[in-house]
């Protein structure tokens, strides 16, 4: 299967945000490349929220291009298998955690925003996935800084976005 049909088979399932949904949908049939970077129009991108549940807590990645403190992820790569590949690959990446695990039950969310060109737009498909006890965590060349916070003090340095995300997360657990 390839990574397109795998986005699209992701989507279909994905009950939740129908509106948005079909946007993606819409977005991926009409842009063959669509899960690709280099699609002008916008493309799908995977992230993964690190969270902590025994601790409480949310490893952020402070975007060194957008300068904002968000959920690892990124833009997909021909070695993606599927979606979950590749959220999982840029948690391990921008985190430097070994050993996390996808949280069951495929996305948490759907997130579509702007970005400066030339990207221009996400179709961001958001994951969770749990660090493994102790995790010891890396600053990576795509980050100023990676730093734990507690469930409490997300909505003090991340956008909405990121709340949401936090919240359905929660809500899974």
């Amino acid at each position: 299967m390839s990574l397109y049909d795998d986005a699209v088979l992701v989507l279909k399932n994905h009950e939740d945000q129908g509106e948005l949904r079909q946007a993606y949908l819409d977005h991926l049939a009409a842009h063959p490349d669509g899960v690709w970077k280099a699609c002008a129009d916008g493309h799908i991108t995977a992230s993964a929220l690190v969270i902590d549940p025994e601790r409480g807590g949310v490893l952020l990645t402070l975007h060194k291009k957008l300068r904002m403190w968000l959920q690892t992820g990124g833009h997909c790569e021909p070695g993606d298998a599927s979606l979950e590949a590749a959220a999982l690959r840029e948690a391990t990446e921008e985190s430097g955690i070994a050993g996390l695990t996808l949280l069951p039950g495929g996305p948490v969310r759907l997130d579509r925003h702007p970005i400066p060109p030339p990207c221009h737009r996400h179709f961001d498909v958001q994951y969770a996935v749990v660090a493994p006890p102790d995790a010891a965590h890396a600053v990576s060349d795509e980050s100023l800084d990676v730093r734990w916070f507690g469930y409490d003090e997300v909505a003090a340095v991340a956008d909405e976005s990121v709340v949401r995300l936090l919240e359905a997360t929660r809500a899974r657990l």
